[in-house]
């Protein structure tokens, strides 16, 4: 066993989890949740890959989030009140975000540049529209979209592997302008090398500067371009950073930073007392530009003397830097997983200011029972939270860890799957210790836990399932793991809570086979009792245990859904009336009315996610998402004692709903319908 605190606890999960099992220990109490309607409750945070200032109101920023399991799209957040709070102004945009821009003069006007595509507002971000025409479907890295600050339809954008592209009609449309620029010879699928940086002269917008391979300038408004190279290291440039009052001088952001004074003519290496890390991002106070700001992996760096010498400052990790024009002082920085920080005094302190922004994709989630307003949540690259208050706040208590089991003897005790390792916690999240290391196998996809499970009669007995294969058993309270299934795909496992010895798992076969198992003997001897589904997720019906659900897919025909037996595994029929080919992630059961329950999980084509409620056994379902938006569900949990009040755990956080009750009925005052469209239209 290895004693690790909060900050050693490995912050890489897998991110095709396999979540399986089902939870119905504790709630979120009503004050909190929504009434009839789901309310997101947090975590806070989100990946940010693009921010952006009103230069005429810096109270005014914006901030592009990459959806946690949607690459592939976009959300966009705005804030008035310069960070306090966050809304949303733009959900699921298709293309991943690279850039945003705004336009100086009339800064309700901003773009935003997403994989093969760039969206205009001309609102503030109240809606979006495709401005694409001639522009090629390529990737723009963060800093390719850039605007002239004298004639802001006159827009510039790199691409990946097709050079850069100019609009004079604010992104009407586009143009080609490479000539100068290096190309491939033919038979290249590009024809040209990524451009990786791209900056514009602010007093002569003309001028403009990027990085493919080496640095080229125009002076044409790219018209043609030439080598700008001379002393600069061999190393992919960042970021370029133009001093606004002296636009002669230049910053280039590489391993290290390099200047150049005479406008791009000779540079050479400024990076005394910076660490040798990536520079994914510069900013230069407009007032005092001497003084700069260096974003990297490993922190914020500053520079008081024009990049002569650089000092770390107290500051997260972050990958994007945008300094307030008006008050230098203030910067806001962007992170992976763990959103936006705020500093107001020059970078000395910072504190997150994530408030309205729950784009947190949440894989682990377990209650109190005994406590149910006591909630954790662990959060994909951002973290381990805690709520004692029902979800209404969250403190982040340590660093991330995977899917979650809580002791229900003991629920301070908590247990969380790491990669090839179980992590224990006996003070409710504080503090954890690591176990089983060596002794979960190792795939060349990793060997994240993938599920864990506790005997409800003798809680030290717990169960694991690893993505590298097989399920393993611990009866020491997760102190030392052994087999009790060999190595395969077992990604799905559930105990019987009345007689805990009695287990089923799913697992793979080969491509398109898989089978059901069971166990009456906790683990020792397995029965194969069908080979017809693929198993992703168990729930037992905790008062009639021969009563089982699974959520996954029937090899004979293909379709996904629901799949019940009421003989103990013996036989299964589907019951998917009102489903669609969904992809089922989680299960809630009513403890108290057995058959009321819930399913999460996401639609296999649109992957649009979504929570459906049977009140039948499972024989017909609706949809419950008004409020849920388009989040994908890998977690449900249903209050014990007020088993209306439902939550889940979704790729944007948390979210809570109170259904209303009138003579024990469960009633709707709103029509639960399918999730809104994407793109907030």
């Amino acid at each position: 066993m290895t004693a690790i605190t909060a900050k050693t606890i490995r912050r890489t999960l897998l991110t095709r989890l396999v979540l399986a099992g089902v939870v119905w220990l504790g709630g979120l109490h009503g004050a909190q949740a929504g009434v009839d309607v789901w309310t997101t409750t947090g975590p806070e945070g989100g990946t940010i890959r693009a921010l952006a200032i009103d230069p005429q109101n810096p109270a005014t920023l914006y901030a592009a989030v990459s959806r946690n399991a949607s690459p592939d799209s976009s959300d966009v957040y705005k804030s008035t009140d310069a960070g306090s709070n966050w809304r949303a102004v733009a959900i699921g945009l298709s293309g991943s975000p690279q850039a945003l821009a705004i336009d100086p003069q009339t800064p309700t006007t901003l773009y935003l540049r997403a994989y093969r595509r760039v969206y205009k507002s001309t609102d503030g971000g109240g809606r979006w529209t495709l401005v694409n025409t001639s522009l090629p479907g390529s990737y723009l890295s963060t800093q390719n979209l850039v605007i002239d600050p004298q004639t802001p339809t006159t827009l510039y954008a790199g691409t990946f592997g097709e050079g850069v592209f100019k609009s004079t009609d604010g992104g009407g449309s586009w143009n080609a302008v490479n000539t100068g620029l290096p190309t491939y010879p033919p038979g290249y699928y590009y024809p040209h090398s990524n451009v990786e940086a791209l900056a514009i002269d602010p007093q002569t917008p003309t001028t403009l500067y990027l990085d493919m391979g080496g640095v080229y300038k125009s002076t044409d408004g790219g018209g043609s371009w030439s080598p700008a190279s001379t002393g600069l290291g061999g190393g992919t440039i960042h970021s370029l950073a133009i001093d606004p009052q002296t636009p002669t001088t230049l910053y280039a952001g590489t391993w290290g930073i390099f200047k150049s004074t005479d406008g791009g003519g000779t540079w050479y290496e400024a990076s005394a007392g910076l660490s040798r890390s990536s520079v994914s991002s510069l900013a230069i106070d407009p007032q005092t530009p001497t003084t700069l700001y260096a974003g990297t992996y490993g922190g914020i760096f500053k520079s008081v003397n024009g990049g002569g010498d650089w000092s770390a400052v107290n500051s997260p990790a972050v990958v994007l830097l945008v300094i307030d024009p008006q008050t230098p002082t203030t910067l806001y920085g962007g992170a992976e997983f763990r959103g936006i920080f705020k500093s107001t005094d020059g970078g000395a302190g910072w504190r997150a200011v994530n408030t309205g922004l729950t784009n947190s994709f949440v894989v682990g989630l377990a209650i109190d029972p005994r406590t149910p307003t006591t909630l954790y949540a662990s959060a994909y690259g951002q973290g381990f939270f805690r709520s004692t208050d029902g979800g209404g706040s969250w403190v982040n208590i340590a660093e991330t860890v995977g899917v979650l089991a809580i002791d229900p003897q003991t629920p301070t005790t908590l247990y969380a799957g790491g990669s090839g390792r179980v992590l224990k916690s006996t003070d409710g999240g504080y503090t954890w210790t690591s176990h089983g290391a060596g002794q979960f196998p190792s795939s060349a996809f990793g060997n994240q836990i993938l599920a864990l499970r506790i005997d409800p009669l003798t809680p030290t007995t717990l169960y694991a399932t690893s993505f590298a294969g097989g399920a393993f058993k611990s009866t020491d309270g997760g102190q030392s793991w052994s087999a009790i299934l060999p190595r395969s795909s077992a990604v799905a496992l559930a105990v019987d809570p009345q007689t805990p010895t009695t287990l089923y798992a799913g697992r793979s076969t080969g491509t398109t086979t898989s089978e059901i198992l069971k166990s009456t003997d906790g683990g020792a001897t397995w029965t194969a009792i069908n080979h017809d589904l693929g198993v992703g997720t168990f729930a037992i019906d905790p008062q009639a245990t021969s009563t089982l659900y699974v959520g996954g897919r029937d090899n004979r025909t293909g379709s996904s859904g629901v799949f019940k037996s009421t003989d103990g595994g013996v036989s299964w029929s589907a019951i998917n009336n009102g489903l669609t080919d969904f992809l089922v992630t989680a299960f809630a059961i009513d403890p108290q009315t057995t058959t009321t329950l819930y399913v999460g999980g996401f639609d296999s084509t649109t992957r649009i996610g979504g929570v459906f409620k049977s009140t039948d056994g499972g024989q017909s379902w609706s949809a419950l998402n008004a409020g849920l938006t388009t989040s994908q569900v890998w977690q449900l949990a249903i209050d014990p004692q007020t088993p209306t009040t439902l939550y889940a755990g979704t790729t944007t956080g948390v979210f809570a709903l109170q259904q209303t009750t009138v003579g024990g009925a469960v009633t709707t005052t709103v029509n639960f319908d399918t999730p809104a469209p994407p793109g907030g239209q």
